[in-house]
């Protein structure tokens, strides 16, 4: 054997017997210190144990540990970046018929309409390509100006429209948008005329599901140059949303409001938008007396970015229960058809946007899916030492690398697959248009919410009602 391969063998050999040898001290070492670990474990007083720390996780989960201590750092409170960890699964409990021999599907090859038109006697009703809208996600005071864009841009790929929420104005978002609805809400900015004549529909916002009517005190401090100018203030000056809209304190105010706005943009869609509560019912009563187009209620899944915990955890109706509550509301005052009734609040999936349109919405906006879908893989420009909010809010570190068209196109195909199998949905009930789905398409599979609801109970023969 020659001296050369002589040596490759005795290299190999070295190599494999340092494996060999590190596998083994490794061993022992981990081995060493586990015992070291474990004992005091299985042998101190609960007082002294660490184990108390696992006791305690099962007495509290994480998450609300996690804010427990979260407060103890801070005599401020805890701004979530995305709402709410409430999930009441109510939407769950509710599945589809299926339609096979007593109701045939519909052919494969059939055109699905979803299109929805909001404010259908408006002089001017805002027409969309689908019956899904984006949430409100205003700039500055949640995500960036790149951010807006990018939903600006997804949106009008697929036809839908875009809320400006509570953020100032950008000339660059109505650019992007085919679709732009202004959230006249309870802030100082967004009020001048030049800027409500360029929106497409007009949304008087009391209040969402996450925040309720509660205001909030954005510190000079974190307000740059740029948005400061944008939303009208001074240097120094806080950005202040009001719990109320300023001169809106009666019914007749509401009603004086609406009919200026519609006056204002030559009969443009007018509608409200509030957080569902006990007394729903009534706060319909006073937007449909107002003579709005359009009203959008908001379930207490909803999410949003800088609100109390209390707020956001412990107030307010479940979404699905304030989609029956407000479409029972519509069928007793013959409303549809009339006055378009948008939901939202935590929907996720195209199984829970067909439900709500099942129970008897026109609509229905996604807030938190939309703003991941945007983001998609550009988190991983920022994780694992970063949150993904890092890139996509106004005070993020990361915003500059956010990529306005990649967050567009994913939102669009995000979008596109969702209603793709809405489609779907509808054909196998049987039908041809999304404002054909009804409660007499959907049963429950609890009893309780059966008897509660009126929804036909899974476990009985389900007949067709003649």
């Amino acid at each position: 054997m020659s001296d050369k391969k002589s040596s490759g063998l005795e290299k190999i050999g070295f190599t494999a017997l340092s494996i060999l040898g590190g596998v083994y001290f490794s061993r022992k070492a981990i081995g060493y210190l586990s015992r070291k670990a474990m004992y005091p474990i299985l042998t101190d007083q609960y007082d002294e144990n660490l184990w108390e720390l696992p006791t305690v996780i099962q007495r509290v989960n994480p998450n609300v540990l996690m804010e427990i201590e979260l407060r103890a750092q801070t005599n401020d409170f805890i701004e979530r970046p995305l709402g709410g960890l409430r999930k009441f699964n109510y939407l769950e409990k509710i599945m589809f018929n299926i339609a096979q021999l007593e109701t045939l599907p519909t052919p494969g090859d059939t055109n699905i309409d979803t299109s929805v038109v909001i404010g259908p006697l408006a002089q001017k009703p805002l027409k969309l390509n689908i019956p899904i809208l984006l949430g409100a996600m205003g700039y500055g005071v949640s995500i960036s100006e790149a951010y807006r864009i990018a939903y600006a841009k997804g949106a009008s790929a697929v036809g839908t429209a875009t809320n400006t929420g509570i953020g100032p104005w950008l000339e660059s978002d109505r650019k992007a948008a085919k679709h732009l609805i202004l959230q006249y809400s309870r802030i100082d900015w967004n009020k001048d005329e030049k800027i409500i004549k360029q929106s497409d529909a007009v949304e008087i916002q009391f209040g969402h599901g996450a925040s309720t009517g509660v205001g909030r005190v954005i510190k000079a401090e974190k307000i740059s140059k740029k948005l400061r100018q944008r939303m009208g203030l001074k240097k120094g000056q806080d950005a202040v949303v009001h719990n109320r809209i300023e001169g809106v304190s009666t019914p007749e105010d509401l009603k004086f409001l609406v009919n200026y706005l519609r006056d204002l943009t030559d009969g443009i869609p007018i509608g409200v938008k509030f957080g569902a509560g006990k007394y729903l019912e009534e706060d319909l009563k006073i937007a449909v007396e107002a003579g709005v187009d359009f009203v959008s209620v908001d379930g207490a899944e909803g999410g949003t970015h800088a609100s109390l915990p209390l707020l956001e955890d412990d107030f307010g109706l479940p979404t699905f229960l304030a989609a029956f509550r407000a479409a029972r509301f519509w069928e007793e005052h013959n409303l549809k058809g009339k006055v378009s009734i948008l939901i939202g609040g935590g929907l996720a999936t195209p199984g829970d946007c067909l439900k709500i349109l099942a129970l008897g919405a026109d609509a229905v906006y996604m807030g938190t899916a939309i703003l991941i879908a945007t983001l998609h893989t550009q988190v991983l420009k920022v994780v694992p030492f970063e949150p993904p909010t890092q890139i996509a809010f106004e005070q993020g570190k990361y915003k500059n690398k956010f990529n306005i068209n990649e967050g567009a196109k994913t939102l669009a195909n995000f979008l596109n697959a969702t209603v793709y199998e809405m489609k779907e949905g509808v054909k196998a009930l049987g039908k041809t248009s999304v404002r054909q789905v009804s409660k007499e398409d959907i049963f429950v599979l609890d009893k309780e919410l059966a008897e509660i609801t009126g929804l036909e109970f899974g476990f009985d023969t389900l007949r067709r009602k003649k």
